[in-house]
């Protein structure tokens, strides 16, 4: 079985370094991701209803070339949780914890 090359081994102590907790930094990854992939989607989607026909017969329907590259070209794309952790590993993610309000 191939292993995809894209798929690396993190050193644990380097990824939780910045919050001082592994799940902290993960939880922080993850959040960057949604970002990310909340992003490309509307980017995507925009980029598609600039080709959405108003003809609901499917005889009517046709492929769109361009439509398909554009699709092909976001599947090619690197996942969003791939992005979040190089950002994260590069310190490029600026992240706060919440003020604790005095009672």
């Amino acid at each position: 079985m191939a292993i995809n090359p894209s798929i690396i081994t993190r050193d644990l102590d380097k990824v939780a370094a910045p919050t001082g907790n592994i799940y902290e930094s993960l939880h922080i990854v993850g959040n960057r991701a949604k970002q990310i992939a909340t992003s490309l989607k509307e980017e995507l989607n925009n980029k598609l209803s600039e080709f959405a026909s108003t003809v609901d017969n499917l005889e009517e329907v046709f492929e769109n070339k361009e439509q398909i590259e554009i699709s092909k070209f976001y599947e090619r794309m690197p996942k969003p949780s791939t992005l979040a952790m190089e950002e994260f590993m590069e310190g490029k993610v600026y992240f706060r914890y919440p003020e604790v309000e005095a009672e």
